[in-house]
């Protein structure tokens, strides 16, 4: 979530907006998300992203201090100087997802596998470590 609020202030306050250029540069801020689903299979936490366009040797996954980092590239086929687009609406070059896992999970517990452009990431037992949410009571405020 902190991320995605530094991510949107990063847009708004872009320093080449003042000026007219743009920045071509890609950074956190302007960097694509690949869609990505998280759910519980077994017991089992499971995370897939979908990768289409990007190749498994271009696929990075980190575990540092129980937050999980999925980064890697999209890399354009094309020579952009050779074509002239009418339309563009897939996006190129770096991204990343971080997520915490549940405490105690370590790189043991993990396991993933790329297949049909879909990174999926098994975290053994990690559902179960999971705590059930707790309701927080909503109260009037008095005053």
């Amino acid at each position: 979530m902190m991320s995605e609020m530094s991510r949107m202030r990063d847009l708004v306050t872009d320093p080449g907006s003042e000026t007219g250029q743009e920045d071509q540069r890609r950074t956190h801020a302007t960097a694509w998300i690949p869609p990505t689903d998280i759910f519980v299979r077994q017991g089992d936490l499971v995370i897939r992203c979908e990768l289409a366009g990007v190749k498994r040797e271009d696929v990075e996954i980190t575990l540092s201090d129980g937050v999980l980092h999925i980064s890697g590239e999209r890399r354009s086929e094309l020579n952009e100087e050779e074509v002239t687009f009418y339309t563009r609406e897939r996006f190129y070059g770096a991204f990343r997802r971080s997520m915490s896992l549940p405490e105690g999970v370590n790189e043991d517990d993990i396991d993933a596998t790329f297949e049909d452009c879909v990174l999926e990431i098994t975290v053994r037992r990690g559902a179960a470590a999971v705590p059930e949410p707790q309701r927080i009571q909503i109260r009037e405020k008095s005053g």
